[in-house]
């Protein structure tokens, strides 16, 4: 079947991309207890390879041990040991397995540290997270970063970038989206800062800008380098579009070889189509007309794509092989990011490409496969959703267990079930963690 779908495309570092259909980065949570790959990663990687999708890219790898975006997160710290560097070579040979490519996500969670792995988190500013369900997942007050620290933050992304490409990585992701570290010292909300780091726009986004122009110092020319930004965060004088477009001008500058556009962090999820907002939408939310239609964040894709001298992927809401083929016949974006039906349906890409798939989700019969609300999708409050979101999510993670455990997706689980899967398995792999970097 011809499709834009099965086009290549080739990055400015000369990364062939074998089409356009991308794994996008999910939170897998199957490290060991010292955050080394496991042979997990190689079952799930090479599933996701042969499913059809010409670029995979990870979850999140941290950058420092102490701040992780959950216990089960890969790091990469410091020297990496003999076992740990094997490790991350069978994890990047397994995603490459059927010709795909693979890209390493590279990440600091700052104040979006769980409270079970850090009391005390770190972050440009002292600013907590203003976000409901705290108690179902809570986060610790965060202090401020020293200059020095900021310094060596931009030291431990390099290190990573340059162990990814040792690994055998075809690229890295630098992760400045979804409130995490990058992206908090963007936002005027979180960063509030009076010294280099912090102030105007240009400051704020220093630190992203050193680790792209360092890193590219130190790996070969033909190694991918991309960034996940927020389109906004979705919150009144947080990181606007308008803010996300200048940053764009001065990532032009720089050796960036594509652009993941996204918005939203875990005060403002949208990056997963929920609104935890009680401001109106004047404060540039997203419509609840956008949420519901399907790629979300591909307008805003168009806009970065019109400014950018890279390729832009689009992440969000993609469901669609009509929706998909439209965004790039259009031209509102060079890549179609995938990621949660990638869970249910490891071969979906494959079936896609092959016009055997025309829409993610449903069996044979039309019946929608996929988790429903615990409770009012379209509930008041704040905090209702928020329990949504957390199911939802336990979901998802459960499945991504499967995948690597078993190869199928128990597409049966119930959300309740999933959401007390999830916090036991985050309580035990939290545990297992303080236990090992305590010994």
């Amino acid at each position: 079947m011809t499709t834009p779908l099965s086009e290549s495309l080739t990055l400015p570092c000369g990364l062939l991309l074998p089409n356009r259909l991308v794994k996008a980065a999910m939170t897998e949570g199957l490290a060991d207890a010292t955050n080394k790959a496991t042979h997990d990663h190689v079952a799930l990687y090479k599933l996701w390879s042969q499913g059809g999708a010409g670029t995979l890219i990870t979850g999140n790898v941290m950058v420092d041990r102490r701040y992780l975006e959950a216990a089960g997160n890969v790091v990469i710290d410091g020297p990496q040991s003999i076992a740990a560097m094997d490790a991350l070579k069978a994890y990047a040979a397994a995603a490459q397995t059927a010709g795909s490519k693979v890209i390493m996500q590279i990440s600091h969670s700052g104040r979006q540290t769980p409270k079970a792995i850090c009391e005390r988190p770190v972050a440009p500013s002292a600013v907590e997270l203003d976000m409901p369900g705290r108690s179902v997942y809570p986060f610790g007050a965060p202090r401020a970063l020293t200059g020095d620290e900021v310094d060596e933050v931009v030291l431990r992304f390099v290190h990573a970038i340059q162990v990814a490409e040792k690994a055998g990585f075809d690229g890295v992701q630098v992760h400045a989206a979804h409130g995490y570290l990058i992206s908090q010292f963007l936002s005027p909300r979180a960063n509030r800062r009076t010294d280099k780091w912090g102030g105007s726009l240009e400051n704020r986004a220093r630190l992203l800008l050193e680790i792209i122009r360092e890193a590219r110092q130190v790996v070969s020319s033909k190694f991918a380098i991309g960034v996940k930004l927020n389109s906004a965060d979705f919150q009144s004088g947080g990181f606007s579009h308008e803010d996300c477009l200048a940053v764009i001008d001065w990532l032009n500058i720089e050796a960036v070889d594509f652009i993941e556009v996204s918005g939203g962090n875990y005060e403002q999820p949208q990056m997963m189509g929920m609104d935890f907002a009680d401001a109106p939408e004047s404060d540039g939310r997203l419509g609840a007309s956008t949420i519901a239609r399907e790629a979300y964040f591909v307008e805003y894709a168009k806009s970065v794509r019109d400014r950018s001298k890279c390729p832009v992927m689009a992440t969000g809401g993609f469901r669609s092989r009509n929706a998909m083929e439209q965004s790039l016949t259009l031209g509102l974006t060079d890549l179609i990011g995938l990621a949660r039906p990638l869970c249910a349906e490891p071969d979906l890409p494959g079936r896609l490409l092959a016009g055997t798939a025309d829409v993610a989700g449903n069996d044979l019969k039309g019946k929608q496969l996929g988790p429903t609300m615990l409770l009012g999708p379209n509930s008041p409050f704040r905090l209702i959703r928020a329990v949504n979101g957390c199911a939802a999510q336990g979901w998802y993670m459960a499945q991504i267990e499967r995948l690597a455990r078993t190869g199928k997706a128990d597409r049966k689980l119930g959300l309740l079930s999933a959401l007390q899967e999830m916090q036991k398995r985050q309580t035990q792999k939290a545990a297992a963690y303080l236990d090992d970097i305590h010994s």
